[in-house]
């Protein structure tokens, strides 16, 4: 199997952009996130998003995690980042309303028939082309 190449600090920041703002709109702007932070501008956040700038100060780093709610280590630990990004799947799946409802009316059923519904969700996916869940 080939190794990823380690996600770029745009590459991170750039996601959490994309996974992280309030239900029922779209992603903040460098603007929104800027005056959020109070110490760093939305020209600098942009040239970090383009990848232009890489090499932030550790306060500019620990503000934009504290903004968007995740450890500072995210920008500096792969396998942190990943944690983060697998439980940030979740919160965008679960934006969306027949997920949510397929986990709330499954948690009282038992171990045996939730597994029988997962099966079934993964016959589904296969039949829709899709890759097998992870």
């Amino acid at each position: 199997m080939a190794e990823e190449r380690p996600r770029t600090l745009a590459d991170k920041l750039n996601h959490l952009f994309a996974t992280i703002h309030p239900g029922g709109r779209g992603p903040y702007s460098n603007t929104e996130v800027a005056a959020g932070i109070g110490s760093i501008t939305d020209a600098y956040i942009g040239l970090l998003r383009s990848g232009k700038r890489s090499n932030p100060t550790y306060n500019h780093l620990k503000g934009l995690a504290e903004f968007f709610g995740v450890s500072v280590n995210y920008f500096f630990d792969d396998e942190v980042a990943a944690k983060i990004d697998a439980e940030l799947e979740l919160v965008v799946a679960m934006r969306d309303n027949d997920v949510m409802q397929i986990a709330l009316r499954s948690k009282d059923l038992t171990p045996q028939n939730r597994s029988a519904i997962l099966t079934i969700i993964d016959q589904i996916r296969q039949m829709q082309g899709l890759p097998p869940a992870k």
